[in-house]
């Protein structure tokens, strides 16, 4: 009577199998940098909170780093022959607010977009997270994979283009004409490519549940 095979998982590798497959852990690095991008956001996203609040009550200089970091035109002041001779003082409008506001989603879509590629990736070309039973376990985690962090990261751009698509629209005044098609092209591109790799991914999942 032969020995029972033991299970795949207490298979022992021969040595060339065993260091390619290991070399799945350079990819560590990589998120672990993720991670640190994440902390960036996380910064630029507080300080810019912060420039917003004190705005709110008044600060210029903070006024300012605002109006400068959304790169909102200010509106010029023109004299009797129509000459720009400068621009009006910066201020609080709801057009300031908004742009910041959506600077802010911006960053947090682009943070779980981060989110995202960090632990479907790790869990999906590094190691098991093993956090089957955890209560804040995501619940895309229980059937990511490459195909499916495809999709779902596809999906997560078309999010961030829109937010970027919607400040130019906001402050259309700043751009020129081509600049607004090419940005409007640009969004349908990637959402025409999100379609195409959804498609795929359904015909390809179709072809392995069919019966052979």
């Amino acid at each position: 009577m032969s020995p029972e095979t033991p299970p795949p998982s207490n298979r022992k590798l021969r040595p060339l199998p065993r260091l390619i497959f290991a070399t799945r852990w350079l990819q560590l690095p990589l998120y672990l940098g993720l991670i640190l991008a994440q902390g960036v956001y996380v910064y630029h996203f507080w300080v810019e909170l912060l420039h917003l609040i004190e705005a709110v009550f008044g600060s210029d200089k903070a006024l300012a780093a605002l109006v400068q970091s959304i790169g909102y035109q200010l509106p010029p002041i023109r004299d009797a022959a129509g000459v720009i001779t400068g621009y009006e003082a910066p201020k609080l409008n709801e057009t300031v607010i908004m742009l910041v506001v959506l600077a802010l989603i911006d960053v947090v879509m682009i943070s779980n977009l981060l989110i995202m590629v960090i632990v479907g990736g790790y869990e999906t070309f590094v190691s098991r997270l093993r956090l089957e039973g955890h209560p804040d376990q995501p619940e895309w985690l229980d059937h990511v994979n490459a195909s499916v962090l495809k999709v779902k990261l596809a999906t997560a751009i078309i999010g961030i283009s829109s937010i970027h698509l919607l400040k130019t629209f906001i402050s259309a005044g700043n751009y020129s004409e081509k600049v607004l098609i090419a940005q409007t092209l640009i969004h349908i591109t990637f959402l025409l490519s999100a379609i195409a790799i959804a498609y795929t991914d359904r015909l390809l999942n179709a072809s392995h549940a069919a019966p052979h």
